[in-house]
């Protein structure tokens, strides 16, 4: 909220902002921000970044959980949550990609950041008014992330201890009601048998000890299951950066395709170019209810399954679907450029020039099928990780799935990069990507070979969630439980 206040009196006082240019005017002399104004600016946008970050990372977990996982319709609901939670950020982008793109065309962009102010401190205030109702679950002791480094490094320290035959001779606290209250306490496994060396006691520690052992040096097994758990999620958190590079280039490449096109809805009025990711977000909001309401009942009557399918199952949808919609965004742009290249347009200016005679509503095909992609993919994602993480990690759930995405769109700019630098001596316009003539580029070459990256990227993905098994339940919890341990 703060970041936007500070970008809407930037935008508002010409002393804080650089002087209008135009930017597709070739003669035009644009002058980059430098200075205090620049400093103010990346101040805001990391301030901006920063909150969207707490937010994202925040609310799905929060939300996930004001639902009770042992009562079944709850747990129905937990799955529903997530859909709709979906279902209100393609609400939001709606109104930013239109109402706010609006503002921002006909007000100016001060007014467009003023009022996303405006909205984000109503947000603010509407969440405080509801946090006497919050079901809010705190954990008590150290950090989970900690726990889990320290789990590494008593591995490390105890690389040369041989581990036990029998497993109950690893390192656990013991096992009575209070403790089974306090702790989440997890059964032992044999995968990633190196970790259980951090469970290992030294002969000179015995198990009664009264001496608490060092953490760094000794670790209780469910400290193990629980680094065992994030280390058996990596693969599958890997598989799906590839999908967010997908998204970035579509999101970027889209746009500078739809500048060129044809953008008319009726004679008075077009659709303005960086309003072109609604396609998807109407796509969206039209699909997640009937896949909440319709496909997810229909489905659970066969599999026995609160979700319909299961997670993964979700997932690889997702994935498979992204492929194609790379391959579908090629074939679109053999069809734009042909048309160009009919009508000798291949070197025509964009918004200075007629644009190409061939509508923008051609890339609707593309976003459609990107949008069902990630209506499988991203929430599969957000409930995978919000179930299978430790408890003590289930509050930054969320974050696993930002961080992937995070982590393709940082990639999506490395492979530009390299395809425009493998490319350069073999194009004219120095790369596939390179130039600022996309007619002139080999875009739907570079569609193509993100539909091949994600095609081989879903066959891994396969491989990987064949293999993976899913958490076992915790050994405490209610009454039943309890009485199980104290036998």
């Amino acid at each position: 909220m703060h970041g936007l206040g500070l970008l809407a009196l930037q935008a508002h006082f010409p002393k804080l902002k650089p002087p209008v240019c135009k930017i597709f005017d070739p003669s035009s002399q644009c002058i980059q921000i430098g200075g205090a104004n620049a400093v103010l600016l990346f101040v805001a946008l990391y301030l901006v970044a920063l909150g969207s970050g707490g937010v994202k990372a925040a609310l799905p977990s929060h939300g996930a959980d004001q639902f009770d996982d042992k009562d079944p319709k709850e747990a129905q609901q937990k799955s529903s949550f997530f859909n709709w939670l979906l279902l209100a950020l393609c609400l939001g982008g709606a109104i930013s990609f239109t109402f706010i793109v609006w503002i921002q065309d006909h007000k100016g962009w001060d007014w467009g950041f003023a009022v996303s102010t405006i909205a984000m401190l109503l947000g603010v205030i509407i969440f405080a008014v509801g946090l006497p109702q919050y079901r809010i679950h705190v954990i008590n002791g150290s950090s989970a992330l900690a726990e889990i480094l320290q789990v590494y490094v008593a591995a490390i320290r105890n690389r040369k201890l041989q581990l036990p035959g029998d497993s109950n001779d690893l390192y656990e606290i013991n096992k009575d009601r209070e403790a089974a209250i306090q702790a989440e306490l997890l059964p032992h496994t044999i995968a990633f048998r190196f970790l259980d060396k951090a469970a290992i006691q030294p002969s000179s520690s015995p198990h009664n000890s009264e001496s608490p052992p060092s953490p760094w040096k000794l670790c209780t097994v469910t400290q193990v299951e629980n680094a065992k758990i994030l280390l058996n999620m990596v693969p599958i958190f890997c598989c799906t950066i590839i999908m967010t590079l997908c998204l970035a280039q579509l999101q970027t490449f889209s746009i500078q395709q739809a500048v060129t096109m044809d953008a008319s809805i009726t004679n008075n009025f077009q659709i303005p170019a960086a309003s072109l990711p609604i396609i998807p977000v109407v796509f969206l909001i039209i699909i997640v209810p009937i896949y909440d309401q319709i496909f997810v009942p229909f489905a659970r009557k066969f599999t026995k399954i609160p979700t319909g399918i299961t997670y993964l199952q979700r997932v690889g949808v997702g994935l498979i679907l992204s492929s194609l919609s790379m391959a579908v965004a090629a074939i679109v742009e053999v069809k734009r450029k042909k048309v160009a290249r009919d009508n000798n347009m291949l070197d025509s200016i964009p918004l200075l020039q007629p644009p190409l005679p061939i509508s923008v509503f051609w890339l609707t095909f593309q976003y459609f099928i990107f949008g069902i992609a990630d209506m499988f993919t991203y929430v599969g994602l957000l409930e995978f990780f919000y179930s299978q993480v430790p408890r003590d990690l289930k509050s930054i759930s969320s974050c696993f799935l930002w961080s992937s995405m995070a982590l393709g769109y940082f990639l999506s700019t490395i492979i530009v990069k390299i395809v425009n630098g493998a490319t350069k001596d073999v194009t004219r316009s120095g790369g596939w990507l390179a130039g600022n003539n996309i007619n002139r580029g080999h875009l739907n070459l570079f569609y193509w070979l993100l539909a091949i990256l994600s095609l081989f990227n879903f066959c891994i993905y396969l491989c990987v969630s064949k293999r993976y098994k899913y958490r076992k339940e915790s050994i405490s919890g209610d009454d039943h439980e309890l009485h199980e341990l104290e036998a």
